[in-house]
């Protein structure tokens, strides 16, 4: 319990805990609903893992989660919603596979031996779904040889961000299972990443929270839940907050930061604990127009640091290029200054794409597991070893609590589209109870 007693500051039918996209959509959805909420935020912006800037050229581009999958028809909806503008990706037909300054062709044998190391696997995982699966993905990949396995190494590492050595491949199967298969994981057009906004993610959020206007309070971390029969007291920096419902929609490893009086239920705990968050860098190049049109800017770089490249230019420019670096190497890439990361990006893709590439006229860059509040990305996965599946995640509730977040969504589990989701539901639980338990 913590030390002293705060001031009751604020008492409301439900605290949200995050104001990422998942806990202000289910605000909102409360609140529609005619119920007092309030959004508690540890950070000082609203997001999460969505995060919106304005480039020197005044155009938007997202640093955090970005994309509008084929199939995600809630952010879809959302985006049209709020009055942005949704935009096709321009891509070619596949990624072109890079190894140093050479291209990799699809018909390479490097190519066709990752594709059937992932194929033969799928089949065993269907031939024999009893089996435990213990083997780490490094452990996997340990018997692939050369260049193909340098191919898995990089497109897991974009895909799921994690060191290949903490996740097991029954985790893998589980999340390429949970994310609609590989082809749809990797895609762009018709895949995860088919469609853009124009004014950005981060706009949408701007747009919930100003919506919710008082009824989110940034720099208000939650430090601990005392739950009774009639709510919960919600200690936070800025003071108590007595609540009938409490949705927490931070991720789990976030959530351990939360002390709960009386303690989570052992399966709870131990989901919490046993969780941990990626490593990710992206950044945004940005040009005048994309200059290397017609040729496709879709690279995978397999020389180090691994990293994917992204056309992300919205209609008439100007020129955006997106690159990803995921794993081990997004934590080594930390230890250089922002020139020469930029430097060291660009010369590499330059040698692709055109010696243009290396006079951006703007540079954003974010490293999501150096920020503290968010903590990672993309998503929580379970460490090796764990007994837990990947995602969906547990979201039983626990007396006045529920769970949202990405992680928790049965449709497109770590996905912004299922952020929305899990925000929804949770908010129909509450709704749903809290109607039952008010007097008639």
């Amino acid at each position: 319990m913590t030390d002293g007693a705060c001031e009751i500051v604020d008492q409301v039918d439900v605290a949200v805990v995050g104001a990422g996209l998942s806990g202000l959509i289910a605000a909102r959805a409360m609140r529609r609903a005619g119920l007092d909420v309030l959004v508690l935020e540890a950070a000082d912006r609203c997001g999460g893992r969505a995060l919106g800037e304005t480039t020197e050229l005044g155009s938007r581009v997202d640093l955090g989660g970005q994309w509008i999958g084929h199939d995600h028809l809630r952010l879809a909806a959302l985006v049209d919603e709020l009055g942005a503008t949704r935009y096709p990706m321009h891509t070619g037909s596949m990624p072109t596979v890079v190894d140093g300054a050479r291209r990799v062709r699809l018909l390479a044998p490097s190519i066709g031996v990752a594709g059937g190391a992932l194929a033969l696997l799928t089949i065993l995982r269907k031939a024999r779904p009893g089996r435990r699966w213990t083997a780490s993905i490094a452990d996997w990949l340990a018997h692939v040889p050369g260049r193909a396995r340098r191919l898995l190494e990089v497109a897991a590492a974009v895909s799921w961000t994690a060191d290949p050595r903490r996740v097991s491949v029954a985790t893998m199967m589980s999340l390429i299972r949970s994310q609609g298969g590989l082809v749809h994981m990797l895609s762009t057009k018709g895949g995860a990443q088919d469609s853009l906004v124009v004014e950005s993610v981060g706009s949408l959020i701007d747009r919930l929270a100003a919506d919710l206007g008082a009824a989110v309070r940034t720099g208000s971390r939650v430090l601990e839940i005392e739950r009774d029969d009639n709510g919960a007291l919600v200690r936070t920096a800025r003071g108590d907050v007595q609540a009938r419902k409490v949705v927490i929609t931070v991720r789990p490893p976030t959530a351990t930061r939360i002390a709960h009086q009386p303690q989570l239920p052992a399966p709870r705990a131990e989901l919490e604990r046993s969780t941990f968050l990626g490593t990710v860098y992206k950044a945004i190049a940005v040009y005048p127009e994309p200059f290397w049109r017609p040729i496709s800017a879709e690279l995978v770089l397999l020389d180090r640091p691994g990293c994917a490249t992204f056309d992300t230019s919205p209609p008439g420019g100007p020129g955006h290029l997106c690159l990803l670096i995921g794993g081990p190497e997004a934590e080594a890439f930390d230890r250089l200054d922002t020139d020469t990361r930029r430097t060291l990006l660009l010369t590499r893709i330059a040698t692709h794409l055109g010696p243009a590439m290396l006079e951006p006229v703007g540079w954003h860059e974010k490293a999501w597991h150096l920020d503290e509040d968010a903590g990672g990305g993309y998503v929580a996965l379970p460490e090796f070893g764990a007994r837990e599946p990947a995602v969906p995640m547990a979201a039983e509730p626990v007396g006045c609590l529920h769970w949202a977040g990405a992680e928790t969504a049965q449709d497109h589990p770590g996905y912004l589209d299922g952020a929305i989701e899990a925000g929804e539901r949770a908010a129909r639980e509450v709704v749903d109870e809290l109607a039952v338990a008010r007097p008639r």
